[in-house]
């Protein structure tokens, strides 16, 4: 019944519009079927009560009703219908998606739909006409125009697809996700737009990154480091100057930054760049902040290295957590002695003071530090640098310190007679005679070097101090030296008399004195030696023959005097011993 009445107004044309919304009894598909050749609309309005999805569609294609098929697959908001319509093979795609960016979806209000709409494009892959779409709601001040989603959306698929579009959208639009946009534009290597968002939402740190890591301009990072003026954002710049090898400049960018968690990094890079200048500058600022023993050090050997010293003295005496004396080994190692001078003065360390006043020529400095020091090694270093420098009055100094110990005595001696100052080291053992800690090594040493450079005083020597020598070292030195005289006199010291003998005997010019070899011959241990003695006097003291023998007359077998004389043909010259031995 309500079919038929439908189809009765509908031809008599008594507002049909209003039945076919107003009337809940008939049948969308056979009223709206009927109505499809009388009037295609009149079927949109049948269709659109009872959902007839296809038959809408059909009708709304087949008489070029888009703007109305629009509205409702809109309105429909269901997934299949959207996935039909936009299906590649509908040939009247195109023409629907006119209509729906242009009509149906501005004039709508609810988001749902939208949310539909935009989900459809997506989900059938059509980038640009989503671009078109997303424009016309978001830049074109419909409801939708501050919708954050949608601005998103709009942004991250023209970085998609688009990506020319990509900075107006980022002028004109405000309202979406800053962070994640930039981030999805840097990926897409779109820097310039990715700097454009982060600067407009003030997101400066992660711009100057884009401006540093992507765009590689160290220059534009700079200016836009004095335009914000954010510390982070110098902190950032000065990094990449230090990865660049900027030193100067990184230094400069680190101070605006006030920022010290690098200086590992600068302090290295200083160092290799040789830009100390700087470099005591930005210690100064992290010192303020930090309390780093490493920081102190390090701006000690800067103030060294430009040769500011009176701020190294001004700088120790303020509190500081330096290792001063790591510090001074430094400055010493890199001969920057008159800083390590300071630095040892000021810690006491008289050793280091000692050998660097040394390397600065300040010999008199020197000793007097030795002499705090007091170690045989501390001076033994001063002591040979005076000697090398031709200072013997304080060479001598030193030396007196050194020489009492036993051990030491040698080298100073070697040291001394290497260069050739044999005058200045006997000088100096003579000195050393005097001292209270003078040992059995020092009196020994000078015979020894009497025996090599003076030996006029050598005998002089022996005598005075025979109880004090070290007698087998010196016969070792006058056997070397030929001094035969003065051996003999030790070989006799030291009871070892059959060696006297046969060293007069062997260099009679020089060692021969007939008292004394009559009190050798009587102590001679071996027999031999005495026949021997015969012989020698036969042949250089035939003179003296009776007298040698009287004082052996006790040792030696008389027969064999007597064969000895008869076989020399001079028997007749020992007629007085013979009378006195019988």
């Amino acid at each position: 019944v309500h079919n038929a009445l439908g189809k009765i107004i509908i031809d008599s044309n008594n507002n049909p519009e209003h039945f076919l919304t107003s009337n809940p009894y008939y049948d969308s598909r056979v009223v709206g079927k009927y109505c499809e050749k009388r009037d295609p609309t009149l079927a949109v309005v049948a269709y659109r009560r009872g959902q007839c999805d296809e038959e809408l569609i059909n009708v709304t294609s087949k008489n070029s009703l888009f703007k109305l098929q629009a509205r409702y697959v809109v309105e429909r908001m269901d997934g299949d219908l959207w996935a039909k319509v936009l299906d590649p093979e509908n040939e009247y795609r195109r023409q629907l998606i006119d209509q729906v960016v242009s009509t149906a979806l501005p004039e709508s209000s609810s988001p749902e739909q939208v949310s539909a709409a935009v989900k459809a494009f997506m989900t059938a892959d059509l980038p640009h006409e989503l671009i078109e779409l997303l424009e016309k709601i978001v830049l074109q001040n419909s409801a939708f125009s501050g919708n954050f989603n949608l601005q998103n959306l709009l942004i991250l698929t023209a970085i998609k697809a688009d990506s020319s579009r990509v900075m107006d959208y980022v002028n004109r639009l405000d309202n979406f996700d800053g962070p994640a946009v930039g981030e999805m534009a840097v990926e897409a290597q779109l820097y310039e737009e990715a700097f454009a968002i982060f600067k407009k939402f003030n997101l400066n740190v992660q711009a100057v990154n884009v401006l540093l890591d992507n765009i590689r301009s160290i220059d534009r990072a700079v200016e836009f480091a004095f335009r914000v003026e954010e510390d982070a954002v110098w902190s950032e710049v000065a990094k990449a100057q230090l990865r660049e090898g900027l030193v100067s400049d990184a230094i400069e960018s680190f101070i605006r930054a006030d920022d010290t968690t690098q200086f590992l990094d600068v302090i290295r890079a200083a160092e290799d760049a040789n830009v100390y200048h700087d470099l005591v500058k930005y210690l100064l600022m992290v010192r303020q902040k930090a309390k780093e023993p490493k920081v102190d050090g390090e701006l000690i050997y800067a103030y060294a290295k430009i040769d500011r010293l009176s701020d190294i003295e001004e700088f120790i005496l303020m509190p500081n957590v330096a290792n001063l004396q790591n510090v001074g080994d430094r400055l010493y190692d890199e001969a920057l002695y008159e800083a390590a001078k300071i630095i040892f003065s000021f810690i006491s360390n008289w050793a280091k003071l000692a050998i660097t006043l040394v390397k600065l020529q300040q010999f008199q400095g020197a000793v007097d530090a030795a002499r705090k020091a007091n170690s045989s090694k501390t001076w033994k270093e001063v002591c040979f640098a005076c000697v090398d420098a031709e200072e013997f009055r304080l060479a001598q100094i030193c030396g007196l310190n050194i020489i009492i110990q036993v051990d030491d005595l040698e080298e100073v001696s070697e040291y001394y007679q290497n260069r050739g100052h044999f005058n200045e080291l006997i000088s100096l053992m003579e000195s050393g005679l005097g001292l209270e800690r003078a040992h059995m090594g020092i009196f020994t040493e000078l015979g020894v070097l009497y025996a090599r450079y003076r030996p006029e005083k050598l005998m002089e020597h022996i005598k005075l101090f025979s109880t004090r020598l070290n007698i087998p070292k010196l016969i070792r030195a006058c056997d070397e030296q030929q001094h035969w005289k003065e051996l003999t006199f030790l070989y006799i010291q030291y009871d070892e008399f059959d060696n006297a003998a046969t060293t007069i005997m062997n260099h009679s010019p020089e060692a021969w004195d007939h008292m004394q070899f009559k009190d050798v011959a009587v102590k001679v241990a071996n027999v031999e030696l005495s026949y021997k003695a015969v012989h020698f006097y036969l042949e250089e003291h035939p003179d003296l023959i009776n007298d040698i023998l009287n004082v052996l007359a006790l040792r030696v077998d008389h027969a064999r005097v007597v064969d000895i004389m008869r076989k020399a043909g001079h028997l007749r010259l020992v007629k007085p011993y013979m009378v006195a031995v019988q």
